[in-house]
């Protein structure tokens, strides 16, 4: 049933704050299974909410719903039936896990305290983990603790990473628009050459993580975006050019630095060359750090579930972001990596031809069951 309802849910993906269908399948099985159910939570967010016993103790389960924007390559039976859509990420499989985590443990109820089941929209850049906050998710369901799992290509299914400190890089997003003075493409003495500062930006971006972070530290600064002219006017220097890109880090105190000096690096190089620069830097998520002692609740329940040598208590974080981190601030938690068996043809996430190994269902279930049933554990 489980794997019907995850490739179901491959078959119909949804994107950032449109997962209506999504959502109302989650809300119609938790409530299938007696557990108690609040919808629209930060716009498509569900939440179930189950208690047993008489503990105070309440700690929350997350799991991502939303798809991304781009196509599906590979032919399966139950490809995304939509064009420029497709579950690229693994979340129907998270939806899937702790859906049948949730079922399970409505019907034992062998824990003391409360679990509220996450169902997050919107986690592919578009503001999930905020919103939800926004609406009062830590205040209308407060935890001791909030726990996220995720899959990951090249790791067996029956294996599980729970890692203390950080996890996943922010995620920031920046902007530079320089402004120099248009003319013609064979007269560029006659004006101030924007084009030009944004080439000498681009070469020397890359020199902040380079010389500016401590080598003992992990950052990224990429371009992903650049704008200027036009190829239907080659004989036309432009007024202006504009570039963006994201930067990574896993400290606060990194992240800061990285914003700091783009800006630096942009008004040199604009002031060398005798034009103005735009500049703008946003704060898209923090990183993803695993609380200590939070994280050692998670990586004894993933030994329950899988064993202990199959629990990896060391594994390189990822400089990729997930809003997860925004829920950190707001409660200690633990974010660990499920096996999502080989990368087949090099599909990792975000691949058009990715597709969730159904392998890993049980095993994602267990560590939710044995991680609820110890964390909350009964008198």
């Amino acid at each position: 049933m489980l794997v019907a309802l995850r490739r179901d849910l491959h078959a119909h993906p949804e994107l950032g704050f449109e997962e209506h269908r999504t959502a109302g399948l989650v809300a119609e099985r938790l409530s299938e299974a007696g557990i108690a159910v609040e919808t629209g939570i930060g716009g498509t967010g569900v939440v179930g909410t189950l208690s047993a016993g008489s503990s105070r103790r309440a700690i929350a389960l997350r799991a991502d719903m939303d798809a991304l924007a781009m196509p599906e390559t590979a032919e399966r039976p139950y490809k995304s039936r939509f064009e420029g859509r497709m579950h690229a990420c693994g979340h129907d499989g998270h939806t899937t896990m702790l859906l049948g985590a949730a079922r399970h443990l409505a019907k034992t109820r062998k824990f003391d305290g409360t679990v509220h089941f996450v169902f997050q929209p919107a986690e592919e850049g578009r503001g999930g983990a905020a919103a939800m906050v926004a609406d009062g998710l830590f205040r209308r369901f407060p935890v001791d603790a909030v726990y996220a799992l995720h899959n990951m290509p090249g790791l067996p299914t029956d294996r599980i990473a729970a890692v203390a400190g950080p996890q996943l890089a922010s995620s920031d997003r920046w902007e530079v628009t320089f402004r120099g003075e248009g003319t013609h493409g064979a007269k560029p003495h006659l004006g101030r050459d924007a084009i030009a500062a944004a080439g000498q930006f681009l070469a020397q971006m890359h020199a902040i993580v380079a010389r500016k972070v401590d080598p003992v530290e992990s950052a990224v600064v990429s371009a992903c975006a650049l704008q200027a002219g036009s190829f239907e006017a080659l004989n036309v220097i432009p007024d202006f050019a504009r570039v963006g890109g994201t930067a990574r880090a896993y400290r606060q105190a990194v992240r800061a630095l990285l914003e700091t000096e783009i800006g630096h690096v942009a008004a040199g190089i604009a002031a060398a060359m005798g034009i103005e620069a735009d500049y703008a830097y946003h704060r898209n998520m923090p990183p993803v750090v695993n609380d200590a002692t939070v994280t050692a609740g998670a990586r004894a329940a993933a030994a329950a579930a899988v064993g202990e040598a199959n629990v990896l208590t060391a594994f390189p974080p990822s400089t990729a972001g997930d809003d997860f981190a925004i829920f950190l601030d707001h409660a200690p938690g633990c974010y660990v990596w499920l096996g999502n068996g080989p990368a087949e043809a090099g599909a990792l996430h975000h691949n058009t031809r990715y597709d969730f190994n159904d392998g890993a269902i049980p095993t994602g279930m267990r560590y939710w069951i044995e991680l609820v049933e110890r964390e909350l554990r009964a008198a």
